[in-house]
């Protein structure tokens, strides 16, 4: 089963919202929520959801902040300090199995990741063998995706030389330098280089979009990446009135960021450290939808599956319960 498509996803969206939020306010959190999002396009949509008042009703004093590194957010959230957050969907598998409370709300993205080079004729996954490939986040979402394709491709250890970085901006550099051949990267950083190379008189073309390249692994090129994740204590600051209609506030932020990226751009440039024209740009290839965690329950469940097979740790051990889906 797939998930719902983008139009799924929106039809009657606007009449719902506006419903929900022009009802007498609910239950708000005890404290200013804080939303917490990665260096990736799903963050626009929360910060446009803080920027433009679609959370009033529901946590008018809330922010919007970056993380910079998966382990940063692992720890900030197994510390307590951070409690509504976007991360790898299997990292919310993997925390709700070790008992720390966390449900997922929604997922954000669809699939963000795609290979860039300067060599177009590099459009294939067994086409990287012999090649240096650039990769942010060793033993996280992009290295565990890569990984199973590398494996679908036929390509051993050491076929393909992996050049882990601790950032996106660092893999850009390992390619424009020509210390790599290819970089994986996400949106906006994908879009980033293109449109950066330019700049410098180069030219780095989208050769490989992973998630069409995932259907061979698991019969869908829709990779269920990340989704926001609410710890115990916003759960039952929120209230569970108070926590559906933060997934409808989402929602409704989600149809107007896509009818007016730049406006969504604008509200998570600084946080993000990309141009708001990049982050407009990377809209397109961002597969950015805001689906229940329920509603795409099967397809996460087949995605922590695929991923589980080279090694169930990545996910806690196990399928996560029902109480990992909190909508």
């Amino acid at each position: 089963m797939t998930l719902p498509t983008r139009r799924d996803v929106l039809a009657g969206l606007s009449a719902l919202a506006v419903a929900t939020l022009s009802a007498p306010s609910i239950l708000k959190a005890a404290a200013p929520l804080t939303l917490y999002g990665p260096p990736a396009a799903p963050s626009a949509v929360l910060a446009h959801a803080v920027k433009a008042g679609f959370l009033k009703d529901v946590a008018p004093s809330a922010v919007f902040r970056a993380w910079k590194t998966p382990d940063e957010m692992r720890a900030a959230v197994a510390s307590g300090s951070m409690g509504a957050v976007v991360m790898p969907s299997y990292a919310a598998a993997n925390l709700h199995n070790r008992g720390l409370g966390i449900g997922l709300l929604n997922v954000l993205t669809t699939g963000l990741l795609y290979i860039v080079s300067k060599d177009e004729s590099l459009t294939t996954v067994a086409g990287l063998k012999g090649r240096t490939l650039a990769l942010p986040f060793k033993n996280d979402m992009p290295d565990f995706v890569m990984a199973r394709l590398l494996a679908q491709a036929g390509l051993g250890q050491g076929e393909v030389s992996l050049e882990y970085t601790a950032s996106p901006p660092e893999a850009v550099q390992l390619l424009l330098t020509g210390r790599a051949d290819a970089a994986l990267l996400s949106e906006p950083a994908a879009t980033g280089v293109i449109i950066k190379a330019k700049s410098l008189f180069m030219t780095v073309h989208r050769v490989i979009d992973v998630q069409a390249e995932w259907r061979s692994v698991a019969g869908t090129a829709e990779i269920p990446q990340a989704g926001l994740a609410l710890t115990g204590e916003v759960q039952q600051a929120l209230g569970r009135d108070g926590t559906s209609a933060l997934q409808t506030a989402i929602e409704a932020a989600l149809a107007d960021a896509l009818a007016d990226p730049g406006v969504a751009a604008d509200a998570v440039a600084d946080a993000l450290g990309f141009p708001p024209e990049i982050i407009a740009a990377s809209f397109p290839t961002s597969h950015l939808s805001a689906i229940p965690a329920s509603a795409a329950r099967r397809t996460l469940e087949g995605f922590y599956g695929v991923l589980a097979e080279a090694n169930p740790a990545i996910i806690g051990g196990k399928l996560p319960g029902d109480g990992l889906y909190l909508v």
